[in-house]
């Protein structure tokens, strides 16, 4: 069972779902963009079974109590910030940490500058910032998939994806056809293969549907490019927390390079799990096969 609460963390309000008993290890999981907390309703009911106590937030400018005005709001040393606030508010020392994407991002981060609050690290899609950055200097493929980071600056970007009932957000959501994401003409032969379900579609847009919240989304790009770099990160140091990375050798926004780097700059235990056939969404593409290598790296740490 998946309960939906709020609690007070950072002086804002955060929407999250729970799932398992009390006194379980603990799990926390971040979604990425364009995504919600919803990403992790299979997992979190598989966890619940197995004897974890798992939380799922939407994170800042996500959830509506926790959206303030102003880029610099939305600096990733806030983004990190609030994953202990919550942990904390939670009562919870140390904790399992699984993010995807931009909340793969966050979890590197705080990996990294946090280690001693770790139990372990999962991530999915999202290489380590190190690893990105190596690749969009030596990867021009990486640099292509990477190329909505400077069209995500446009002030008018929020209408844009939501215009025409959300077409841009559905079509990359559910077919990974990111065309309108990227701010160019319609891509509709690349509609070859269902990613995701309607309905999981349509939880996310029931968190990301407004403007206020997709601008808040996109100030996450913003604040990044703000302070002078991308979701490339040359200065972030190896992990040192046991580490498994997943990525889909299908990914639309992260080619084989910047994924193959990754291990590099883990310095502790680390897997890397390649899914052949697999996207960018994995938790809601192959969520048994997530499920299954998360439990085991969960099992072992």
């Amino acid at each position: 069972m998946i309960d939906t609460t709020h609690i007070e963390a950072n002086g804002y309000t955060f929407t999250l779902d729970v799932s398992g008993a009390q006194n379980e290890a603990p799990v926390i999981a971040l979604h990425g963009f364009p995504q919600s907390r919803h990403s992790w309703h299979d997992l979190l009911g598989v966890l619940a079974e197995k004897g974890f106590r798992s939380f799922a937030p939407d994170q800042r400018g996500y959830s509506p109590g926790a959206r303030p005005t102003g880029i610099e709001h939305y600096d990733t040393k806030h983004l990190v910030s609030d994953v202990l606030a919550i942990a904390d508010a939670l009562d919870i020392e140390r904790f399992h940490l699984v993010g995807h994407d931009w909340g793969g991002q966050v979890a590197w981060l705080t990996a990294a500058s946090h280690p001693e609050r770790l139990r372990s690290l999962t991530v999915l899609s999202r290489p380590h910032p190190a690893a990105f950055a190596e690749a969009l200097r030596d990867d021009p493929v990486q640099a292509s998939k990477s190329r909505h980071h400077k069209a995500f600056q446009d002030p008018a970007m929020a209408t844009r994806l939501l215009s025409d009932d959300a077409k841009a957000i559905r079509d990359t959501l559910i077919y990974e056809n990111a065309a309108g994401l990227f701010g160019i003409e319609s891509a509709d032969s690349l509609r070859q293969k269902r990613r995701m379900s309607d309905q999981m579609v349509a939880d996310h847009l029931s968190v990301l549907g407004s403007e206020a919240a997709m601008d808040a989304a996109l100030n996450w790009y913003r604040a990044a490019f703000a302070g002078g770099s991308t979701l490339a990160r040359a200065d972030i140091a190896a992990v040192t927390v046991p580490t498994l990375y997943m990525w889909g050798c299908e990914d639309m926004a992260v080619g084989a390079i910047a994924a193959a780097a990754t291990p590099r700059y883990v310095t502790g235990d680390c897997k890397f799990e390649a899914i052949d056939g697999a996207g960018h969404f994995l938790a809601e593409e192959v969520p048994q096969r997530i499920a299954t290598a998360l439990l085991a790296h969960l099992a072992a740490n």
